[in-house]
């Protein structure tokens, strides 16, 4: 395809919630406040698995790396975004834009994977858990680690890569960060070939993850059903408990965000969902698993206790 000339963009600046009006100030205060509980859950979630010696296993493990994930996702997003409610037309430069762009694909994908790692570890727990140990061993739980990494590291290079190649003429993103539609909206060419890359890799980062926690979990609960007592299969399915929340929500938001058609798509409606991904869900984690699980409660009565004393 012959290029044109374009004047070239070297800023952006975010629209954001400028439609809302004087009820930004409200939305700060909201947001601000949920975002110091994110913070919080998630780093005390970090700590206690690190301090308290029960909750050594493959389980917290993985636990922790999603919630130092996690609170990594909302640095890179959440407080731009408050400074834009009470700062407003604040720029991001072009470079700036594919940095918060690479490191948004990298920690989104890192966490699908993870919470797939998550599962294939209680489905061990569960359907093998006299080899459980010798299955779960550190190397194994680094790798899951490192591949979910490195799969985001892809993924994100794809897409980045791809996305500022093409010319832009508009400079307003219709958005609180530089996801990949709004500033894909930009581009002054065609961006079909732009929109199935983002497809097909927005496919693969959601349905390998499902299918393979699906899986996960249909064996679960084939192993849960040979349980004689009904008390030992609540028992057993509450350790699942948790996580599974967790997935049902995360893959619902990513699913309905990146996956609908272009035609179902509106301002109001991609800003709800994004506020929904980017804050709501990464606070759901802390609050799920100290409400949801025992052992994680007890480590905090522990840790309490040993600080009162």
């Amino acid at each position: 395809m012959q290029r044109k000339n374009f004047t070239e963009v070297t800023e952006f600046i975010f629209l954001g919630f400028s439609s809302f009006g004087k009820h930004q100030i409200t939305l700060f205060v909201v947001f601000l406040t949920i975002y110091i509980l994110t913070l919080a859950g998630n780093i005390i979630i970090v700590t206690i698995i690190r301090i308290d010696r029960h909750l050594h296993t493959p389980m917290y493990f993985f636990l922790s790396m999603l919630a130092s994930s996690e609170t990594v996702y909302t640095l890179v997003i959440v407080p731009r975004m408050l400074s834009s409610l009470i700062f407003h037309n604040q720029p991001i430069s072009l470079s700036g834009c594919a940095t918060q762009m690479f490191l948004f694909v990298i920690l989104a994908t890192n966490n699908c994977f993870l919470l797939t790692a998550m599962g294939y570890d209680r489905y061990v727990a569960i359907c093998k858990p006299l080899r459980y140990t010798v299955i779960m061993n550190k190397g194994m739980c680094a790798g899951l680690v490192c591949g979910s990494f490195g799969t985001g590291v892809v993924m994100a290079v794809f897409h980045v890569t791809a996305m500022f190649q093409l010319p832009f003429c508009g400079t307003v993103v219709d958005h609180f960060f530089c996801d990949i539609y709004p500033v894909m909206k930009l581009s002054c060419v065609d961006t079909t070939i732009n929109e199935i890359i983002n497809y097909g890799v927005s496919s693969f980062v959601i349905f390998v993850p499902i299918g393979l926690i699906t899986i996960s979990y249909v064996l679960i609960i084939s192993s849960i059903l040979k349980i004689a007592s009904a008390e030992g299969r609540k028992k057993t399915f509450a350790t699942c408990a948790s996580h599974l929340t967790v997935v049902i929500v995360h893959y619902g938001c990513a699913s309905i965000a990146y996956l609908k058609p272009k035609s179902e798509s509106s301002i109001e409606k991609d800003l709800l969902l994004s506020v929904t991904y980017t804050i709501i869900t990464p606070l759901l984690n802390p609050v799920v698993y100290s409400l949801r699980n025992k052992e994680v409660k007890d480590a905090l009565h522990r840790a309490v206790g040993r600080n009162g004393s």
